[in-house]
């Protein structure tokens, strides 16, 4: 019986095998389905060991939850290139945005997280089963995107924490994913934090995943991440009336990182050429 279950086993494996060479869809669906598998596994596990260790929701946890993450790059064929981490070490708390590309970015975000750095994350995460209760003792903080005042309170609220509790803010400025190689316009709430804090905004950008991860093109295969970590930009003196103009700092700094790091020319650039 034991020996049938093995044959059984090892067939549906070569025939696995043999469709993802065979079909990239399959590959795509199997490789998608792996992830999740990977985060919900080894989130159920790692949610007692930070419970164990530092008594419930921290953001101590992130240190816990880092270590783990960071071995998933092995399964996927993924590695990462890294740049500018110096960057992060300023005296007191900070906003970090970055952009925002797939549910690849947990990977990337985990490999360059800074100590004492929550996250800000979209309210439907927290009921995301065990990954929302691994996020939860991480400290992520979330927000109701669909009500306005319900996130200006939350922001509020964030502000008030990172002067209390010293920790930098890790924000996604363009509000959702975006897989398309470019930057979507960016949210202003990071940046009134930033100045109503009188904080740095520390901005890190990740090269596209497109050549190797694309969901439009059932696309998901081995590939190289760079990422860089640009110098951080001051906001002490700033008022409110600075909000636009420092977000459209950011915006162009930050796509311009994009371009070159994915080795692609900026769409003005290229027309300007022809």
């Amino acid at each position: 019986m034991e020996l049938g279950w093995l044959l059984w086993g090892a067939a549906v494996l070569l025939l696995l095998h043999f469709l993802m060479e065979l079909s990239p869809a399959v590959n795509f669906v199997l490789r998608v389905g792996f992830y999740y598998f990977l985060f919900v596994v080894c989130s159920a596990m790692t949610a007692p060991v930070c419970i164990l260790v530092n008594g419930g929701r921290t953001v101590k946890n992130m240190k816990i939850i880092k270590t783990v993450v960071k071995t998933f790059k092995y399964f996927f064929g993924l590695r990462f290139e890294t740049k500018g981490l110096e960057n992060f070490k300023v005296e007191g708390p900070a906003i970090i945005v970055s952009n925002h590309q797939s549910m690849l970015d947990m990977m990337g975000l985990m490999e360059v997280l800074p100590d004492d750095c929550v996250q800000v994350g979209k309210k439907e995460l927290l009921y995301a089963g065990t990954v929302g209760l691994i996020m939860y003792l991480g400290g992520v903080i979330f927000i109701n995107r669909k009500s306005t005042n319900s996130a200006k309170m939350v922001m509020a609220e964030v502000a008030k924490t990172m002067a209390a509790d010293n920790v930098k803010v890790w924000v996604y400025p363009e509000g959702t994913r975006n897989c398309t190689g470019d930057l979507l316009p960016f949210k202003k709430g990071a940046f009134h934090l930033a100045i109503q804090a009188q904080v740095p905004v520390i901005p890190v950008v990740y090269s596209s995943f497109i050549s190797f991860y694309n969901p439009k093109k059932s696309l998901f295969t081995s590939g190289k991440i760079k990422v860089e970590v640009l110098p951080p930009i001051e906001t002490k003196g700033l008022t409110p009336d600075d909000v636009s103009d420092l977000t459209d700092r950011c915006y162009n700094t930050m796509r311009e990182t994009l371009f070159k790091l994915s080795d692609l020319p900026c769409p003005s650039e290229a027309k300007d050429s022809s």
